[in-house]
């Protein structure tokens, strides 16, 4: 998994609420698309015309936040159903932070699963942002620093926020839960070995048959 530790960039302000990931990724899309090409369908229903062109007034067609690393939302973002593939799409479209007032709790866990941050704060601070990501300047980046677990606005602002260690240790070291458990492999074999002394009847399977 990528790892995530500092990241300064443009935001790109989509103050809608309760939105699922239906209209992040569309499931016409989730069994129709291999995952390295949903961010192309991401936020289709709005993102696209009928004919297929693109909705100049949506905010990711725009020039100046195409290509933003960070998201801005409203409350509860990433509702709906419990699809990782809402997390691949962003992901694909260059998406690597959202900040919001909150989340789905599943899309939430999803994101750590694959190198992406979540950071929920106050509404009126997500708004304060969004603020200053729409004022037409050219400095208008944030800084997203997972080591200090701060946000930095374009005003100089820098706004804490509070993040599981146990997740934040995994992103800043590029750990998906596997690798995570594999770390842990000596403390398994350790525990294991002593099961097979305790209860030595648990391993005892028909001939033909091998324990790990």
């Amino acid at each position: 998994m990528e790892k995530f530790t500092k990241l300064t960039g443009i935001a790109a302000p989509l103050m809608r609420r309760n939105v699922d990931t239906d209209i992040i990724t569309p499931m016409g899309r989730v069994v129709s698309v291999a995952r390295e090409e949903l961010g192309n369908y991401a936020f289709e229903p709005w993102r696209f015309n009928e004919d297929g062109s693109e909705n100049p007034e949506f905010v990711l067609n725009q020039d100046r936040f195409r290509n933003a690393p960070v998201l801005l939302a409203g409350d509860n973002f990433g509702c709906g159903s419990s699809r990782e593939t809402a997390v691949w799409g962003l992901w694909q479209m260059g998406i690597r932070c959202v900040i919001a007032p909150s989340f789905g709790d599943i899309f939430f866990g999803n994101c750590f699963k694959n190198g992406m941050l979540p950071i929920a704060l106050p509404a009126e601070t997500v708004e304060d942002f969004a603020d200053q990501a729409s004022a037409n300047k050219n400095d208008t980046l944030f800084t997203v620093d997972l080591q200090t677990c701060t946000v930095t606005a374009p005003n100089g602002d820098t706004v804490p926020f509070d993040i599981d260690p146990a997740r934040r240790e995994a992103l800043l070291e590029g750990l998906d839960e596997i690798d995570v458990t594999l770390r842990r492999r000596d403390e398994i074999a350790a525990y294991q070995n002593n099961d097979r002394d305790a209860r030595p009847w648990i391993y005892d399977l028909p001939d033909g048959l091998e324990t790990a």
